[in-house]
């Protein structure tokens, strides 16, 4: 038995000094590789790997997609000198464990230099607009260009800027009701300049229907003359026509026409004189009066 408290203390040291030598990197991680306190080599392969025993140490970097988030709003100024206040966010992630490691150590660093860089570009896009353009109109704006010019400076330090987002844009109660009055002005002039142009639109379509009216009236009449025109020619060639083949009926017909228009009822009464052309064929069926020829 004495023998064997030797051999199991030298197999626990064989145990731990391999263990000191193994390390294993995670999918969601980079392995910063130190010798003597100096950065020796970076993995960013997941697995195991190995290192000297008590010559180095690893430090393991987190390369997931972090938030940045201040707790308090932040005041800026508008280019109306009028404060606002903006709650923002930002996602970013460590793309370069070596840059990140040798510009700013730590994620806290990191994340102060950025904090400082959103702080101080919007400081400087919200100082060029009014409040109503940064309250309702121009806030993709300022983040897209926000945006653009983190990510710049984060490049520099091995972070890669996913998003920046303003999440809240507030107005002192000293401001508000003074900016809240002068957009619901600028609404209303906006909609009655709208209404305005809409009625004159109105009138002028109202104007042009009008005068397609009178064009297809007009045309109308001179179609519907021109037509009643050809018709009374037609039938006064037909009249003369008939006339010419049998000229004693034909006065015979027009007579009989003129006795049915004239004697519509018993109560019809006529005052004219009994020898009178119009009785031709009431004294005489051949139409002659008087037995003259």
């Amino acid at each position: 038995m004495r023998y064997l408290v030797p051999v199991f203390a030298g197999l626990i040291a064989l145990f731990a000094l391999g263990s000191s030598m193994v390390f294993i990197v995670d999918q969601r991680q980079n392995a910063m590789v130190f010798q003597f306190g100096e950065l020796k080599d970076v993995i960013v392969k997941p697995g195991l790997n190995f290192k000297l025993p008590l010559v180095q140490n690893v430090r393991y970097i987190d390369t997931r997609i972090l938030t940045l988030d201040d707790p308090d709003p932040q005041s800026f100024i508008t280019s109306e000198n009028k404060p606002v206040l903006v709650d923002t966010f930002v996602k970013w992630r460590i793309s370069n464990a070596r840059e990140f490691y040798i510009a700013v150590g730590d994620e806290r660093g990191a994340a102060s230099r950025i904090s400082q860089t959103v702080n101080g570009l919007l400081r400087e896009e919200f100082g060029k607009r009014t409040v109503h353009e940064v309250v309702s109109g121009e806030r993709d704006d300022v983040m897209n260009k926000v945006r653009e010019r983190v990510e710049q400076d984060a490049n520099k330090i091995g972070v890669s800027i996913v998003d920046v987002r303003l999440k809240r844009v507030d107005l002192p109660q000293g401001v508000s009701a003074d900016v809240y009055r002068r957009m619901e002005s600028e609404r209303k002039r906006a909609a009655s300049e709208l209404r305005s142009t809409g009625s004159a639109e109105a009138e002028k379509i109202r104007a042009d229907a009008e005068k397609q009216r009178e064009v297809i009236l007009a045309e109308a009449y001179r179609d519907a003359q021109k037509i009643k025109g050809e018709g009374d020619a037609k039938a006064a060639a037909i009249y003369a026509q008939a006339f010419q083949q049998n000229p004693e009926f034909y006065s015979f017909y027009r007579s009989m026409e003129a006795y049915k228009s004239s004697f519509r009822g018993r109560s019809d009464v006529m005052v004219i004189e009994p020898n009178s052309d119009f009785f031709r064929y009431l004294r005489d069926s051949a139409g002659k009066s008087g037995g003259k020829k």
